[in-house]
């Protein structure tokens, strides 16, 4: 039997998520970290003598690596074109951390260049593979809540570990809080939704300073006249103590609404009222899940009315589901879903991926819109 040949990996960027990530990539079979370059931490240099890894002087050195067949780039974003380009010119695949680029125009010349050339050009938005994500979609796709009508996602962020000098407050490194952390959810809610169209979004400076923008929010609205429009409200704030980080997403539909916790969403709260085989199929879709009755519905009080719709439920409801997961090791097994989906496309190239090329491109065309509203006030 023909031994399978190994997966070499080389990695831009070596810091402390550039480690965690490695750490998952490399527990898919048959892969090896080959060669780390662009980092001179302590972090690169402990993780290459871990793994028997090269620590290579120059990018060129580790895109011309005749063992590379896919590199991982972990840096700011404002590096990620240019070192994306280098990989893809040389032959290979890459997987970037979000978001792809820092303007739509580097991403879609990233992207037709890997698409030209037979290869991956995939930005991490590893949320698409979180089963929680999955079963959302479903309940949205089968109405079983009746129609979604409204979104949001708000982010609580701790600013703790970024100095008034990173690299995070500065737009011609990061982009900016949409582009650098938004792409995330406006990604999230397109896969629930479908493409939205960003339609207002605001900015906020940190008074007493030039340029730390701190705060920003958008309104995106998903659907048409036909299908209904629905908007869905984005906020981010950087401005928490470490220990008051939190992010909360909630959907509302005509018969109830979800809850989701964590920026990865781990925890659920489902309130809705239900007919019998409204919980029936909700239990299933969530096993395991908790039931608490909040009330009974006798049937003198049916049928109920909202948005001039008439319905019967027997019961109010409320499920709480995940709260037994830890986050940090869902957190890893996404990252491992994601690296074992992209490297099974290369040996089969029609292989259907729960992440493409175009979820990086779109999630930071949305991005740079709201970037841009945001700027015209």
């Amino acid at each position: 039997m023909e031994t399978q040949r190994e997966l070499g990996l080389g990695v831009i960027g070596m810091g402390g998520f550039g480690l965690f990530a490695v750490q998952q990539f490399l527990q898919h079979p048959h892969t090896k970290l080959v060669a780390i370059a662009g980092s001179s931490r302590e972090e690169a240099h402990r993780t290459a003598r871990r793994f028997g890894a090269e620590m290579l002087g120059s990018l060129d050195e580790l895109v011309n690596h005749s063992d590379v067949d896919l590199v991982y780039i972990a840096t700011p974003p404002f590096m990620h074109y240019e070192q994306a380009m280098l990989a893809l010119n040389a032959g290979k695949h890459v997987i970037c951390e979000k978001p792809l680029a820092m303007n739509p125009e580097q991403g879609r010349e990233m992207v037709e260049t890997a698409r030209q050339k037979g290869l991956l050009m995939v930005t991490n938005l590893m949320q698409r593979y979180n089963p929680m994500v999955a079963r959302i979609k479903h309940l949205i796709d089968k109405n079983l809540l009746g129609e979604f009508l409204h979104g949001y996602f708000e982010n609580y962020a701790g600013d703790e570990g970024l100095s008034p000098e990173h690299w995070f407050w500065d737009r011609s490194k990061s982009g900016g809080i949409f582009i650098e952390h938004g792409v995330h959810f406006f990604d999230l809610f397109a896969g629930w939704l479908g493409n939205g169209r960003v339609v207002a979004a605001q900015v906020i400076k940190r008074p007493d300073t030039n340029d730390i923008e701190d705060q920003v929010q958008a309104t995106v609205e998903y659907g048409d006249d036909e299908t209904g429009r629905k908007l869905v409200n984005f906020y981010h704030g950087f401005t928490q103590t470490g220990r008051m980080d939190r992010q909360e997403m909630r959907l509302v539909f005509e018969r109830g609404d979800v809850t989701l916790y964590e920026w990865v969403p781990t925890r659920m709260v489902l309130r809705c009222v239900a007919d019998e085989e409204t919980t029936r199929a909700l239990t299933t879709l969530f096993p395991g899940v908790q039931l608490n009755v909040t009330a009974n519905i006798p049937g003198k009080d049916n049928p109920l009315r909202g948005r001039h719709k008439a319905f019967n439920a027997y019961q109010q409801i409320e499920l709480r589901f995940g709260f037994e997961q830890e986050k940090q090791h869902l957190y890893s097994e996404l990252l491992r879903l994601m690296f074992r989906d992209q490297v099974s496309s290369i040996g089969y190239p029609d292989t259907h991926r729960i992440i493409t090329e175009e979820n990086g491109l779109s999630s930071l065309e949305t991005a740079a819109d709201a970037d841009r509203l945001a700027r015209l006030r």
